[in-house]
């Protein structure tokens, strides 16, 4: 780990602080503000929305400005908009509430690029270890994040006034952490070069249709329930405190295994350890069905978390394998887009199902995509053995 990787997983620790208080705050603040119930998790939903809609303008600008002016933008948007959520909390307005939520996705689709900037500051033979490293970083939001909620929940009079202010100061300290980050120099492509192969052509890619469905399926099953987690404790009678506290263990696991998950990925290979994180995601929703208790919450959403970073770390280490250099910004964002996209759907699921179903039959829903994830990677292993197979004989 040299100062640039150790500087990118204290911006990466920070970006995980405006996720995780927003995944705190956005749905109770929403079911506060909110026409109808159903609709209290649509804030949750704009911020992926709005990920989604920005990862064609962030690659862009990746490929014209380089790493180091694209992220600040993107965090200048994040001040931007925590201050836009401020000002309709303190107004009543849901729905500039849903519009400053949809802007912040452009620093969400920003932040998206840390893990991938991660990989092209390390030497290949260090990248996996770079990727979960660098993805470890979140812990800081797992700490900070359900505390700062806590903490700032009601110290300006209206709850959660103060957290979103408080989010502003997190983007002015993450631009400062960014500014000393020293990133390889962009090659800049003339006007008419080749910049590889076209974008479907990569996307047929059995490898890359593999590790966009790992990430974007094993990112929209921890956010289907993640952002359904306040509503169900708060149904439950539980606490905010009570939240909080299931949140920054939740984090703990996102992020805790990320400094040994890139070892495992080198030693047991990436089709194995994404394997693992499908078998945790369905030991989440097994405690999840046992009960809504406190502890079977925080079990629960622990496994969750870690079953996320076997899948995203892997999908992420699967996907440097699917393009060139000169193909990485388009090939990044079309994954990217997957996975707010998928995200997109799951938080508006999250809040109508948890609204009106329950939430036994949220984690019940929850089995079609981790069956549908486990099913991908049993096709590519399978692939891949049928090639290697093949090749002596094709040699002889």
């Amino acid at each position: 780990m040299n100062k640039n990787l150790w500087l990118l997983a204290a911006a990466q620790g920070l970006f995980l602080t405006n996720n995780v208080v927003f995944i705190a705050i956005n749905g109770l603040v929403g079911f506060s503000l909110a026409p109808a119930g159903w609709m209290a998790t649509l804030p949750v939903m704009g911020y992926v929305v709005g990920g989604a809609l920005s990862t064609g303008l962030v690659a862009r600008s990746q490929q014209r400005w380089g790493r180091q002016v694209s992220f600040q933008l993107g965090l200048g948007v994040a001040l931007l908009s925590a201050l836009l959520c401020a000002l309709a909390l303190w107004l009543g307005s849901f729905w500039l509430l849903v519009t400053a939520t949809v802007v912040a996705g452009y620093y969400s689709a920003n932040g998206q690029l840390y893990r991938f900037a991660a990989g092209e500051l390390a030497t290949p033979a260090f990248r996996e270890k770079a990727i979960s490293l660098v993805l470890a970083g979140g812990l800081l939001g797992a700490v900070i994040g359900p505390n700062l909620a806590k903490y700032t929940r009601d110290g300006l009079g209206t709850p959660f006034l103060g957290a979103y202010l408080a989010l502003a100061g997190v983007a002015l300290l993450s631009m400062l952490v960014m500014a000393g980050v020293q990133f390889p120099p962009e090659v800049r492509q003339a006007k008419g070069a080749d910049t590889g192969r076209p974008l479907s052509e990569i996307m047929r890619q059995p490898v890359f249709i593999v590790s966009a469905v790992g990430a974007a399926l094993g990112y929209g099953v921890m956010n289907l329930l993640m952002a359904a987690t306040p509503l169900a404790m708060q149904v439950c009678g539980m606490p905010f405190d009570d939240a909080a506290f299931v949140l920054e263990w939740h984090v703990i696991g996102m992020f805790a295994p990320g400094f040994v998950t890139g070892h495992l990925i080198k030693r047991h290979g990436v089709l194995t350890i994404m394997g693992a994180g499908v078998a945790l995601n369905l030991a989440c929703i097994g405690v999840a069905l046992t009960g809504q208790d406190l502890h079977q919450f925080t079990v629960a959403l622990f496994l969750l978390g870690v079953g996320w970073n076997f899948l995203f770390t892997g999908s992420t280490t699967l996907a440097m394998q699917s393009y060139r250099p000169e193909e990485k910004d388009k090939a990044q964002a079309a994954i990217n887009f997957c996975v707010f996209a998928t995200m997109a759907v799951t938080s508006f699921a999250s809040g109508a199902l948890i609204t009106t179903q329950g939430w036994t039959w949220l984690n019940l829903g929850s089995l079609l995509p981790v069956g549908l994830t486990g099913a991908a990677l049993i096709w590519l292993g399978w692939r891949q053995r049928v090639q290697k197979t093949q090749m002596p004989r094709k040699a002889s």
